[in-house]
């Protein structure tokens, strides 16, 4: 986890030799020298990455290394804030910065040639450290006296299995660790109907770290059991499996495939015109699941539900016996938050097995403990089960992944983690670093995804278009994340114990490098605590709470050199003016209800990448010089933001996302110095927007959402009559949200000229009037359309309207006769709800049309979802 961190701190070295000459002046050769040093020992710690599993030499020195890390950034840090705190913020040349070359000078003789050294003299293979990591199974892969919940999907599969086909089908069982995938494909491998059908079965472990010759070797012993042929070479042995299976009606099980790789080579030696035979993958990956598909696709294993989790529950603590009925209720609480997956019940029920073992008389109160916190006690597991599970999925990670996947243990149980969030933390935290030509943004959510595909992260919330808006981590695998961070001195969560004092004491705080709330802020702050190491402070309560006034100042005094503050689930009363002296911030956000203005003193903020504002204000003055802060990102906010036209500056060329902008501000000046914008949320008078060439100088622009802030009972003067030309919007425009514009429908034809656009959302009457005659307009490439809350009576479309349509959301559209039928040409999804009886109907027609054809191998199945306002009668 090393490498990342050096990465990052690497780029942050560059940055400063490059744009803050007047700041080192009179240090550049040391900071150079530092820059070559650390360049070092990246290449060193790559070389330690790639090793699959390290040992304790090498675990001793990759948190060396990260200590080293964190005292290079603190003296940079602290040499920084002196050097600000003597000059004014502007950039005018001063004297040298003698102390920042002494403290460089210092930090690299003490901490990072030290362990250069080390690494240059550290002898890799006599470490201990195994290049390979074999996953050793024994004969019987899963337990089978107790298997709960899968009878139907063993139905379901057993039919593939048995289905004929004209070639060798694959079907694949995905899921997380623990959830019972190899339960499931062994209870179906053992079943009599599976036995009959298949004469020929075969079960094979596959290793972590993939050997296709032991594979082949693995199947040659079902056909030549007495016979060792581990002295064929390579090519006689895969011409050998494959002759043996060309004509054999076979059933092969793969457990545990890792990589889409190592079904690559499995699959060469395969017949895949023997219709015959099937092949069954377990598998955690869900792009093996993808790739290895013939004719079905990856079947995602099931949780348990509750039911199906106390009786499993039951079992582990009870066996056959009947559970007392004193523990029944909690019981099932307990089975409850186990999330469904078997193998945190089964940690969890060898817990309650030993308290009830113990003692009986205090086994209630002890169960009551476990269940309100589940989460604490997989921690606390002393059978390592959890630990080693999810191990083997943690050591396939990349370095700088893992420290992605190690954060999410921040996050609360439960807790539903904004997807946006997650990936400004991690970049703001260095995780991220831009490659493959990606910004760091679309590298994060790259990230996110690799994670979800490796289900170690769930997906909780999707938009219209199937873009993850939210996620979850499941307790079995925060309860890993957590213990790898204490491990690894990486974060504190601040608690309350059961007498009432703070875990741990504030006086350990100061060596942490991560504190997370969620509770108790206040008596934490009251303490009047230091964390001069204190990098990022994370609050997620459950609901929004008030900070007493008096603590307002604590955060910026006592952790001055935080880089998060993690704070929208804190609502300030007024805007903590001293959190402008915090000027390493890189991560901020706020919730004041009556904000008004963003500060002047925020321009200092140079290092601030993300601000996010939560507020009840519908408008908000900058004061701040937005044009100064140049690593500015990310500004989001409900609130239309009014900037100060006297600011200049050459910042603004980072910022990617502005959210919302008042239209008085959307002038050419501002369009040439946040020319790289991609993501644009614009709330006032949007007639205004239209009067320059604003949103054309906006080439890089995707995604705009138009608010018009005034009603339809208002003046003429105040409404949008009309739409631009199609010149005058971005170029590369892809997704565009009206809402309140109360525009024509005659006008949708400016918007069927955009040929880029892929995603149209209107809301709250974005277009009124009765009816909607599409004619001749077609939308070339609209792939999603949404409508809420407009008057429309009579929609009329041909087939070419909408050729790439698919998906399609219609609600509260109360006087909607019907939904034209030929829009269903290519729709995969129809969403309706709040629509009249005649509309559902027209909805229910276009399902009966899609059922009727036939699908091809590849092709979404088509979704109708009926909302519960809808007419049905």
């Amino acid at each position: 986890m090393g490498e990342a961190a050096v990465a990052f701190l690497l780029e942050q070295v560059k940055e400063v030799v490059i744009g803050y000459a007047d700041l080192i002046f009179g240090a550049e050769n040391e900071l150079e020298q530092l820059k070559s040093d650390l360049a070092l020992l990246k290449g060193f710690l790559k070389q330690m990455a790639e090793k699959k599993k390290k040992e304790d030499p090498l675990r001793i020195l990759e948190r060396q290394t990260r200590d080293a890390v964190y005292a290079v950034e603190d003296t940079i840090d602290k040499c920084f804030t002196n050097a600000i705190a003597k000059k004014s913020f502007h950039r005018s040349v001063g004297l040298k910065n003698v102390s920042l070359a002494k403290e460089v000078r210092s930090i690299r003789e003490d901490k990072v040639k030290p362990l250069l050294d080390k690494f240059a003299t550290f002898d890799f293979k006599s470490a201990g450290v195994q290049d390979s990591l074999t996953v050793s199974k024994g004969d019987t892969p899963i337990r089978q006296n107790r298997v709960v919940g899968f009878d139907k999907e063993e139905a379901t599969i057993s039919a593939y299995l048995k289905e004929k086909t004209d070639k060798l089908d694959v079907i694949s069982i995905v899921g997380i660790p623990g959830q019972g995938k190899t339960t499931l494909a062994w209870k179906i491998y053992q079943s009599d109907q599976i036995g009959y059908h298949f004469p020929i079965r075969i079960w094979v472990n596959i290793s972590q770290v993939f050997n296709s010759r032991d594979v082949f070797l693995e199947i040659l012993k079902r056909f030549f059991p007495s016979q060792d042929t581990s002295s064929l070479n390579f090519n006689d042995l895969a011409q050998t499996v494959r002759a043996c299976l060309e004509k054999e009606k076979f059933l092969l099980v793969l457990d545990d495939v890792w990589s889409v790789v190592a079904w690559d080579k499995i699959k060469e030696v395969l017949p895949v015109d023997n219709g015959e035979a099937k092949v069954l993958i377990t598998t955690r990956e869900t792009d093996v699941g993808e790739k290895s598909r013939v004719y079905k696709a990856p079947h995602n294993l099931k949780f348990l539900d509750d039911d199906e989790s106390w009786e499993l529950l039951q079992y582990e603590v009870f066996g056959l016996e009947d559970c007392p009925p004193e523990l029944s209720t909690v019981g099932y609480v307990i089975a409850k938050k186990c999330d469904g997956v078997p193998l945190t019940i089964v940690v969890i029920g060898g817990i309650l097995f030993d308290q009830l073992t113990k003692s009986r008389s205090t086994a209630a109160s002890e169960w009551e403990t476990v269940s309100t916190n589940v989460s604490g006690a997989l921690q606390d597991d002393k059978t390592q089960r959890i630990t080693e599970a999810v191990e083997l999925s943690y050591q396939r990670l990349p370095d700088d992944l893992r420290e992605c996947f190690v954060f999410l243990g921040v996050f609360p149980e439960d807790y539903e983690i904004p997807a946006k969030m997650l990936c400004g933390l991690w970049i703001s935290e260095g995780y991220v670093l831009p490659r493959n030509g990606k910004s760091l943004e679309e590298s994060a959510e790259d990230n996110m995804n690799d994670l979800i595909c490796r289900n170690l992260l769930k997906v909780e919330k999707t938009n219209h278009m199937g873009k993850v808006k939210t996620c979850q981590v499941h307790d079995m695998i925060r309860a890993f994340c957590i213990k790898i961070s204490k491990d690894e001195n990486l974060c504190h969560e601040i608690k309350i114990s059961k007498t009432g004092a703070l875990e741990p004491p504030v006086s350990e705080v100061k060596d942490s490098h991560r504190l997370c709330f969620r509770s108790n802020l206040s008596k934490f702050l009251q303490e009047s605590p230091r964390g001069p190491h204190v990098r990022s402070f994370l609050c997620f309560y459950e609901r929004p709470v008030e900070l007493e006034p008096q603590y307002i100042t604590v955060i910026p005094d006592g952790f001055r050199k935080l880089r998060i503050l993690e704070s929208k689930c804190i609502i300030f009363n007024q805007f903590p003016a001293k959190i402008t002296k915090l000027i390493h911030l890189r991560y901020l956000t706020l919730y004041i209800e009556s904000l008004k203005i963003l500060p002047e003193p925020i321009t200092q903020l140079w290092n601030l990448q993300s601000l996010v504002v939560e507020t009840k204000s519908r408008s908000i003055t900058m004061k701040a010089n937005m044009w100064r802060m140049v690593r500015l990102r990310y500004l989001k906010t409900r609130a239309a933001i009014v900037l100060d036209n006297k600011w200049k500056g050459d910042a603004g060329q980072n910022l990617h996302t502005l959210n919302r902008l008042a239209p008085e501000c959307c002038t050419e000046a501002v369009s040439k110095r946040a020319k790289n914008l991609k993501a644009l949320g614009i709330s006032g008078k949007v007639a205004i927007v239209f009067e320059n060439k604003f949103l054309e100088n906006l080439h890089q622009l995707e995604k705009l959402k138009l608010v018009n802030s005034v009603t339809y009972e208002q003046t003429s003067e105040d409404k949008l009559h009309s739409l631009p030309p199609q010149n005058r919007f971005p170029p590369s425009l892809k997704r565009l949200t009206l809402t309140n514009t109360f525009l024509g429908w005659q006008h949708m034809s400016t918007l069927a000229t955009i040929r880029s656009l892929e995603a149209l959302k209107l809301k709250d009457n974005a277009f009124v009037g009765l009816p909607w005659n599409l004619g001749l307009d077609s939308f070339p490439n609209l792939q999603l359309l949404l409508i809420l809350n407009t008057n429309l009576v009579l929609w009329e479309a041909s087939t070419g309207s909408f050729p790439k349509l698919r998906i399609l959301v219609v609600k509260n559209c109360e006087n909607l006769k019907e939904i034209p039928e030929c829009l269903g040409t290519h729709l995969e999804k129809l969403e309706i709800d709040r629509v009249r009886f005649s509309a559902v109907q027209s909805a229910k027609k276009i399902e009966e049309a899609k059922k009727g054809k036939p699908k091809g191998k590849f092709e979404v199945p088509f979704n109708l979802i009926v909302g519960p306002a809808c007419d049905t009668k």
